[in-house]
């Protein structure tokens, strides 16, 4: 028997052509290249710094200026784990070179999990800002996966332009935290949750398999164009490091 032929073109090569059409049409993640779903990531992570950064009560400038590294996840969403937990993605740029005192580096991308780092208001994601506060916490950082905590000593960020608000366990903790939901920022405990270098997000972005350290401490890859807008808000707001010596 005879295929169905309309213009001379088999049936069901009019079918397959119209199936692939209208997957791609709903689906049009599928025709996205390597590497853009983390670029989305780091110019998202600049807009959310550039914001924080601009807010009158933000991260005070005395704390800015003595982080070795910054570390940005928006939009980190809960997500049904056991009791619950959440999931987010973002990125660590740290000041370059062994001592951490160059320009702010390429960023590694970054995960993190946890029960407490999904903290919301009324349902909606929440951009968090990580500063990363001694060589200690940021060589962690790059080699391995870190439990706030128990890992490294975490505590919420105090605000304001004046650091003078800080506590004794703030100014002594490797990391401190902040968070923002529906403009609402302050500090926040982040105690619990684990943060670590994304691999396969690292790969997707430069394109070969490397190492958090190669891209901050070695600096062997070229500044994405996507992170401009977060690399330029941080050298704008805080181009030297001004912490003691190492």
């Amino acid at each position: 028997m005879r295929s169905l032929r309309i213009s001379n073109v088999p049936l069901v090569a009019i079918e397959v052509l119209l199936v692939t059409s209208l997957w791609l049409t709903c689906c049009p993640w599928v025709l996205a290249e390597t590497g853009d779903h983390e670029r989305d990531r780091l110019k998202e992570s600049g807009e959310v710094m550039k914001e924080i950064l601009g807010m009158p009560e933000g991260i005070p400038q005395g704390l800015l200026d003595k982080a070795e590294c910054v570390i940005v996840l928006p939009s980190v969403k809960k997500v049904a784990v056991g009791i619950g937990g959440s999931y987010g993605r973002g990125a660590m740029t740290c000041r370059g070179g062994e001592n951490f005192d160059g320009p702010w580096s390429a960023p590694t991308m970054m995960q993190s999990t946890g029960g407490n780092i999904g903290f919301q208001i009324g349902g909606q994601a929440t951009d968090f800002v990580i500063l990363v506060m001694n060589p200690r916490g940021a060589r962690n950082m790059m080699k391995s996966k870190v439990k706030l905590g128990a890992d490294a000593s975490v505590a919420a960020g105090p605000k304001g332009r004046d650091a003078s608000a800080a506590t004794t366990a703030s100014m002594q903790a490797e990391m401190l935290s902040y968070s923002r939901s529906r403009g609402v920022f302050g500090g926040v405990s982040l105690e619990g949750s684990t943060l670590m270098p994304d691999g396969g997000a690292n790969e997707n972005l430069y394109g070969k398999k490397i190492s958090a350290e190669d891209i901050i401490v070695k600096g062997t890859v070229t500044k994405p164009e996507a992170a401009s807008l977060l690399l330029s808000t941080l050298k704008e707001h805080s181009p030297k490091n001004i912490s003691a010596k190492k």
